[in-house]
């Protein structure tokens, strides 16, 4: 659970557009967005290093401090660079102290089926609603000891204390556990050596 807020503290930004974006950037700063449901959008540069690595939080609850405010928000997009990753702006949602919002949370699989079975995640982001200090950074389904077609479903889920899931079919699949098919085997050339070569070839050859 993402239980712990992670504080960034960065300035209000008033330079818009590809220019001001790329002299941040050279400055170590990420250009970020704060939205607060119908209000104005907030607009601050952030530090690069910390708010990359507040990044690796899912659903991390972050504190933006900025002068004399502050806002608590979670991340609602991230755009990087497609070539060398590095974030180059960041999208927040402002949130409320015990307020409950929806979120996305990876599906991770711990344990070991029994025999040659593999678990597959079927269902790879799940929505769960939570309060905003409790957001769960992953769903983990235990599958140790499962078996071949065995199967886990919404309905099955051991959610963390506080969370309950925001989807309406609890009979969906979320891990499959399975033998994987194995691979035809592959056909294995046979390099030709002239004792192969019939004996009217090699004379064809010869007179040719």
């Amino acid at each position: 659970m993402a239980n712990n807020t992670i504080v960034l503290e960065g300035e209000l930004r008033t330079e818009f557009g590809k220019g001001p974006a790329r002299r941040m950037r050279v400055a170590k700063e990420i250009p970020a967005t704060v939205y607060a449901g119908g209000e104005q959008p907030v607009y601050l540069k952030l530090p690069m290093k910390d708010t990359t690595l507040a990044l690796r939080h899912t659903n991390a609850l972050i504190t933006l401090k900025f002068g004399d405010e502050s806002r608590m928000a979670v991340v609602k997009d991230v755009q990087r660079n497609p070539v060398r990753r590095i974030v180059e702006h960041v999208d927040f949602y402002e949130v409320k102290a015990g307020e409950k919002i929806e979120v996305e949370v990876p599906v991770f699989v711990d344990g070991t089926p029994k025999g040659a079975a593999i678990a597959f995640v079927d269902i790879q982001e799940l929505k769960v609603r939570a309060d905003v200090a409790n957001l769960p950074e992953r769903i983990v389904v235990d599958v140790n000891g499962l078996t071949e077609g065995d199967k886990v479903f919404l309905k099955d889920l051991a959610l963390p204390e506080g969370v309950e899931l925001a989807m309406d079919d609890l009979e969906e699949s979320v891990v499959t556990v399975e033998v994987p098919e194995e691979a035809p085997a592959a056909e294995t050339a046979t390099d030709t050596n002239p004792a192969d070569v019939p004996a009217t070839a090699e004379k064809d050859d010869a007179e040719a």
